[in-house]
């Protein structure tokens, strides 16, 4: 197994405290100490799914990050069982860290059922992934402390199609982009596992139509950039160590918020997750 994906499960690996519906977990560490949003957020998911019958999947969430993590302590979650119903359960997982929250989510989970069938379709005219370069290939001349968090301590392999933006922004200037992105080695066969996996993934590149849209590339000197809030659904069952293709926009930027949707795709073409997320975007002028 890669080592950043084992890291990744030991930081997926809950702990319960011994009071009901509570939790602890690690952080993966980061260049700057501050808790990636995507790791808390998968274990918020599985905090909840633990709390829920293990024949109701997740289908979506609704979270709020309200305070930065400190990537050198643990985090501490605990999840209220708000509604048991005949096909739905609804549970609010919240993280803390210093007995202070720093996640907030709603999650809902629903019997499998039968019903209508329709999804967008993946377009057809993507590159395969293995026509694209990797993170690691693309950042292994840079010097940097991110460049080398990017290309050897992310889980997931990441590749850009129609060229990356880390320290130029290749490529057109457009609100929208594509990634393929999967996990470096195997995870196990764990429907719920592999659900919290693909939300750690979608929060990475979510930023990145609005940084394209404005030519401003990752290393830009003094930009920052936060996430607010994220909400998923998941349609299907997909596994996070298969290629998915990540398709992404920006609709909009104005007041130092940018708002980014997506759309995960199986490589087979079926439709996973649908994604919205507003961040904050500071860049200096």
């Amino acid at each position: 197994m890669h080592d950043s994906v084992a890291l990744m499960l030991d930081a997926l690996n809950l702990t319960a405290t011994g009071t009901a519906d509570t939790f602890t977990a690690p952080s993966l560490r980061m260049p700057r100490n501050r808790v990636y949003g995507g790791q808390v957020l998968a274990q918020a998911i599985l905090a909840a799914t633990t709390c829920v019958d293990i024949d109701r999947p997740l289908h979506s969430v609704h979270a709020y990050f309200l305070r930065p993590g400190d990537d050198r302590a643990s985090i501490d979650f605990s999840v209220d069982r708000i509604h048991d119903g005949r096909s739905f359960s609804t549970r609010r997982a919240q993280a803390y860290q210093d007995g202070q929250p720093i996640l907030s989510m709603i999650a809902s989970f629903q019997d499998r059922d039968a019903g209508l069938e329709h999804q967008l379709d993946m377009p057809t005219d993507i590159p395969p992934p293995e026509d694209l370069p990797s993170a690691a290939e693309e950042l292994a001349a840079l010097d940097h402390p991110m460049a080398e968090y990017w290309s050897k301590f992310r889980p997931f392999d990441i590749r850009h199609v129609g060229g990356s933006l880390y320290d130029v922004v290749q490529g057109e200037h457009v609100a929208n982009q594509a990634v393929w992105m999967r996990t470096h080695s195997s995870l196990p066969d764990d429907p719920a596992l592999h659900r919290a996996a693909i939300a750690w993934a979608s929060d990475y590149t979510i930023f990145e139509p609005t940084f394209r849209r404005h030519g401003i590339a990752w290393a830009a000197e003094g930009l920052k950039a936060a996430s607010l809030d994220h909400a998923m659904w998941f349609h299907r069952d997909g596994r996070a160590d298969e290629w998915m293709l990540y398709l992404l926009e920006s609709p909009s930027a104005q007041g130092g918020r940018a708002l980014g949707t997506g759309r995960l795709y199986s490589r087979d073409g079926e439709l996973i997750a649908s994604v919205a997320q507003e961040g904050m975007l500071r860049v200096p002028r």
